[in-house]
């Protein structure tokens, strides 16, 4: 059992429901280290049969929107995170008013005038105590008088602050007497202008999770300075509110995936966007659960393999092809067979002068995949790789005098090469290879786009280190059978090439998910 399920456990042995929450903030897209967090506790709740809130912790008007909120919940169902309701930071405002009320009337926070930079020098340096703030000591009368007025709008933005009194000399920095509430005259996407002061993240992450009844609050290990915080704030609210529950939620931190060459910063993420590094939040090369979707993860693979880097306090770097193993490992089972070749090659059988079709097996693993037919004509393309005039040794494509075997088809030899197309012949002498091709009579034009990550290497987010040649097409011809699927959830295995979706946005434009195996 591990420290995460020691933690549920003791909930239930002090009485307390299973309560867990998703609290991703809605001011961009979710990625794979978001599923990581996400699958933890959603199988938490499978496990002990609770229940658990997709709640938007959104207290930042002015990087939130509702775009982002629905991108949020679609990831989540297609991934199969499952929750039993939606909730909102947003939806608390009067209430953690009420509650910074409540910590003002106790003594416990004060309304600063100083300004930001004035209350950063006063916090000091890590084992420098910082010095309190000559607004520390206003009586009660006057802190709710000024709060008050601040919420009804009477000072400018970045006049002043609600802070809490804790412990300026404290050696936790986030313990030097926090901001709670600042001003700021930003318009929300929910409750519009409603608001001129909002909640600090802390603050409000803290007594939502009380609010809603939360047992088991939990978090990435960069949140284990903010505990004492936390418990800080639901402490000092006890009484604040009708029906809080009595006993406070308790806060359980775990170490956040890190990927090799995978950028799991939002900000840095946002910044890509932003400069147009990449088309948007779901281009294929970004780890954003929208852009692994573009480019044919399966949902399946994904939490599989979040899954199998454990709850653990150790910060680690999982290695890229830990993920590329189940990616492959569940596109093997599912993925559709089909021939494709890039910088076509043209093969003219001068013995042949008839069309037929042969049957392919769709999937080898799965008989119910069924087949479908590949034509044959006495023109065809080949992939250009697939030709040598000087092959290496133990070259087992086609050369002058060489013979292949073409999948689900003939045996041909080379004959010549006459300009840009290769003269062959059928033939039943023994092949050396086999190798796909595509009716040159009878197919369709693609481009295919590969990928690279957008780190050269490590997790280094230097600009050194970003790769800005991440992106490849190349033109190729396709089975007029895979022109003619139109349909972007459907997987694809392009012999001996690698495993392939349809573009989301662009027609007949296929992205390249993995290759077959690796390094091939």
């Amino acid at each position: 059992m591990n420290f995460v399920e020691e933690g549920l456990v003791k909930a239930q042995s002090r009485g307390q429901d299973i309560i867990l929450r998703y609290p991703p903030e809605p001011n961009g897209y979710l990625h794979i280290g978001h599923a990581k967090a996400f699958s933890i506790s959603y199988g938490m709740r499978c496990k002990y049969n609770g229940k658990a809130n997709l709640r938007f912790d959104d207290t930042n008007p002015a990087k939130e929107s509702m775009e982002y909120v629905e991108g949020i919940k679609r990831d989540l169902d297609w991934l199969g995170v499952e929750y039993d309701q939606v909730l909102f930071a947003s939806d608390y405002y009067e209430k953690l008013y009420q509650c910074a009320i409540h910590l003002i009337k106790r003594g416990v926070a004060y309304v600063d005038d100083s300004t930001m930079d004035e209350i950063k020098a006063m916090r000091g340096e890590l084992g420098v105590p910082g010095k309190p703030s000559p607004y520390r000591n206003r009586s009660v009368e006057e802190n709710l008088d000024l709060f008050q007025r601040m919420r009804a709008g009477e000072f400018p933005d970045g006049s002043r602050v609600l802070r809490a009194k804790i412990d300026m000399a404290s050696p936790n920095m986030n313990m030097r007497d926090p901001v709670l509430y600042r001003i700021n005259r930003q318009a929300h996407y929910r409750t519009g202008n409603q608001w001129c002061i909002y909640p600090m993240y802390d603050f409000a992450h803290s007594l939502s999770d009380y609010i809603e009844h939360i047992s088991n609050s939990l978090c990435s290990l960069e949140f284990e300075d903010h505990r004492p915080l936390y418990n800080w704030c639901v402490e000092q609210c006890q009484g604040a509110l009708p029906n809080l529950p009595a006993i406070p939620p308790e806060q359980y931190e775990f170490s956040r995936l890190n990927i090799e060459r995978f950028v799991m910063s939002k900000r840095w993420l946002k910044r890509f966007v932003d400069e147009g590094l990449v088309s948007g939040w779901d281009d294929p090369r970004m780890p954003t659960i929208s852009g692994m979707r573009r480019r044919g993860y399966p949902a399946k693979a994904i939490m599989d393999f979040v899954r199998s880097t454990g709850i653990t306090k150790n910060v680690m770097t999982v290695p890229l092809s830990a993920l590329e193993f189940y990616v492959r490992s569940e596109l093997d089972q599912c993925a559709l067979r089909v021939a494709v070749v890039e910088n076509p090659l043209k093969v003219r059988i001068v013995n042949y002068d008839k069309n037929e079709t042969f049957a392919v097996t769709n999937n080898p693993h799965d008989e119910a995949a069924g087949t479908h037919a590949i034509s044959f004509s006495n023109e065809i393309w080949i992939d250009g790789s697939d030709f040598s005039d000087n092959p290496p040794p133990k070259y087992k494509r086609l050369t002058i005098g060489g013979v292949v075997q073409l999948r689900g088809a003939y045996k041909i030899k080379c004959l010549r090469r006459v300009g840009d197309v290769l003269e062959c012949e059928i033939t039943d002498e023994k092949a050396k290879g086999v190798i796909q091709y595509v009716n040159a009579r009878d197919c369709a034009p693609v481009t295919i786009r590969s990928f690279e990550p957008l780190l050269k290497e490590g997790t280094d987010l230097s600009d050194e280190n970003i790769n800005r040649d991440s992106i490849h097409e190349s033109q190729g011809y396709a089975e007029k059978w895979l022109a003619e699927r139109n349909d972007v959830s459907l997987k694809y295995q392009f012999v001996r090439k690698g495993y392939y979706v349809l573009d989301q946005k662009d027609k007949l434009v296929f992205n390249k998910t993995i290759g077959l195996r690796e390094g091939f």
